[in-house]
């Protein structure tokens, strides 16, 4: 299993704040419980810090305070809700640069969709829809049979039939990255200043990496040549006031379906641990700390990056689960995949467990 990195939070480019003349602050704290275990701060000019949303002033060590206008609010009380008290500079949504969407953003027309997604163009008799499934059955047996014990295998993902939905499909999408200002990206990428493609090497992991098998590793090719050619995962990307973006499913989708691969830039977690990026994943843990790989869609990414995660801590929020994160070497490097867990109905939310293998992300607020 994979992990996911980091917290959810609202946050912009830093700004500089205005000194506020009703109260007095010393240094940036992550919140009003912060200020009020240090001694070096004047309590009484926070005693009457309340929420700005419900009004109270109760679980202080919930509350957050803006760094532009001072105005305090319950991570609970924020849509979407902040998991965690973020690390830098935090700015509430009346302050930030990024307010809350609406509406999808207009002007996506087809051929905007298709160099967005860097879709090729192909005629219909030119597209072979032969899954590797079908191909497999097809063989001729020759020499004895013999029994194997059953391996469950990766089911590529069947795209809507109907191309005015896929555009509809591709246009969420384009819409939520537009929003966050991101490139499509459905590759992991490395650039100069961040880890290079050699240091993805699947040998470096502590205890070794499963393998993906070679008939799952046609399977992900496969799924990889429907999308360029704009057959994508019947999903969509939809905006909630809790949750923020997220996704469900615009088709029923079957147990063991490949929904997406987890793709961004490749960076250490070195240069990483300051970072509040929200949906940093796991993607080598070496034995040598200083060589572990972590993705960041914070620039570029897919759909993944919209999946959000259970809270582990109640059992009715478990069972929402319904996709798995796993990692594989394919052809030698770190790989993260998505996979649906169970059977999931059209108009169904996707989510998954952040925490593969240690309990560090803070679900606990999750709704």
């Amino acid at each position: 299993m994979a992990d996911r990195q980091s917290t959810s939070a609202s946050s912009a480019q830093p700004i500089r704040p205005s000194p506020s003349p009703s109260r007095r602050r010393l240094q940036k704290y992550r919140s009003i419980k912060d200020i009020i275990d240090n001694p070096d701060v004047v309590r009484q000019d926070y005693n009457d810090t309340v929420c700005d949303q419900c009004g109270s002033g109760d679980r202080d060590h919930q509350l957050l305070l803006c760094d532009k206008c001072d105005k305090a609010y319950h991570m609970l009380c924020l849509r979407p809700i902040v998991v965690r008290v973020p690390i830098g500079p935090w700015y509430c949504p009346a302050c930030s640069d990024h307010p809350p969407p609406l509406k999808k953003i207009s002007g996506f027309t087809q051929t905007k969709i298709f160099d967005f997604f860097k879709i090729k163009k192909c005629t219909a008799s030119s597209v072979k829809r032969i899954s590797p499934q079908d191909s497999s059955r097809r063989r001729r047996r020759t020499g004895a049979i013999v029994h194997h014990k059953r391996r469950r295998r990766l089911l590529p993902y069947t795209p809507s039939e109907d191309t005015k939905i896929r555009l509809e499909q591709m246009r969420s999408l384009a819409s939520a990255l537009t929003y966050l200002s991101m490139e499509f990206s459905d590759d992991l990428t490395y650039s100069f200043d961040m880890a290079p493609r050699g240091a993805n090497l699947a040998m470096f992991e502590d205890g070794g990496m499963q393998v993906l098998s070679k008939e799952d590793t046609k399977t992900l090719e496969y799924c990889r040549a429907m999308l360029k050619r704009g057959e994508c995962p019947p999903l969509l990307v939809v905006y909630d006031s809790c949750e923020g973006y997220t996704v469900e499913a615009d088709g029923p989708i079957k147990d063991m379906t490949l929904i997406t691969e987890y793709t961004g830039d490749v960076d250490f977690i070195k240069n990483r641990e300051h970072d509040d990026c929200d949906s940093m994943m796991t993607l080598l843990l070496a034995s040598n700390p200083s060589k572990s790989l972590v993705i960041c869609p914070d620039k570029r990414g897919n759909i993944a990056r919209f999946i959000n995660g259970i809270n582990n801590f109640t059992p009715e929020a478990k069972k929402k689960q319904n996709l798995k994160c796993v990692r594989y070497s394919v052809y030698g490097e770190c790989r993260v995949l998505l996979v649906a867990t169970r059977d999931i109905a059209k108009g169904e939310r996707l989510y998954y467990d952040y925490n593969g293998y240690e309990h560090e992300y803070p679900t606990h607020h999750f709704v």
